[in-house]
């Protein structure tokens, strides 16, 4: 397959399908992802306006992907899998600096859930009791 750079929203879609048809099959995230998401469709156009925003600044995308995701059942293995086949499907399509960008935004963004949703589950078991 010939590879090029992601340009604009047409790598996107085509990026965001490819990955969601991988995780949906995947054993360990699929059934996170089949639990909590109702209307497929209206994910994938969340996940292309997330992605054009993030990686050209399209200002189409309204949300706070950390709410979206604080509640899910899902461990450190979770994200280091999201991140596994977000690569995979990348490296699959696309080569050049926006890729790797998407690479860099997408690591950013598991290793900052992965601790915040850990840190979150701490506090709630480690209540101070209150006098």
């Amino acid at each position: 397959m010939t590879t090029h750079d992601i340009h604009g929203i047409a790598e996107i879609r085509t990026l965001v399908d490819a990955f969601y048809i991988k995780v949906r099959k995947d054993a360990l995230l699929g059934p996170v992802f089949e639990a909590r998401i109702s209307d497929w469709d209206k994910h994938l156009q969340i996940m292309y306006r997330f992605w054009n925003a993030a990686l050209f600044q399209v200002r189409e995308y309204t949300g706070n992907p950390f709410a979206a995701h604080a509640s899910l059942p899902v461990e450190t293995e979770h994200f280091r899998r999201w991140i596994e086949l977000f690569f995979e499907t990348l490296d699959e399509r696309f080569e050049g600096p926006v890729t790797e960008d998407a690479k860099r935004r997408a690591t950013i963004m598991a290793n900052t859930f992965n601790r915040r949703i850990h840190e979150m589950r701490s506090v709630t078991r480690h209540q101070p009791l209150n006098n």
